[in-house]
């Protein structure tokens, strides 16, 4: 079992509803952000495989934990931090513990957003 997570004190806030605001002079595509979201996290497994996000109404359930990782890759922190912080939000706020594949995840998806931010540069 893996030793409980502490969210970075700069992310404390974060998990509980606060949405960072997002810089103006570099766009965000929410489409592109949230095909990673869905095809490299989804950590509560809202949609079946082959299922696309665009036409549920839940479209929208990750954006904030997607848009916190974007302004603080923008900020310079760290992709390890990312990790950690997806990790903490699927465990702990979602309060859905700790599941096989879910690092894996976590990693995927912040180097896919890590990616998505310096092309968007």
């Amino acid at each position: 079992m893996e030793p409980a997570l502490s969210v970075p004190d700069g992310w404390k806030n974060d998990i509980h509803g606060s949405i960072p605001s997002m810089s103006t002079d570099l766009p965000i595509t929410l489409s592109r952000l949230r095909d990673i979201g869905w095809k490299e996290w989804d950590p509560v497994g809202l949609l079946t495989e082959g299922e696309s996000w665009d036409q549920k109404p839940f479209a929208d359930e990750y954006d904030d934990y997607l848009h916190k990782v974007v302004a603080d890759f923008r900020s310079g922190r760290p992709l390890a931090e990312a990790v950690k912080y997806l990790l903490c939000i699927e465990r702990e706020h979602m309060a859905l513990g700790t599941r096989l594949g879910q690092k894996a995840r976590a990693e995927a998806t912040a180097r896919s957003i890590q990616r998505f931010v310096v092309s968007s540069a």
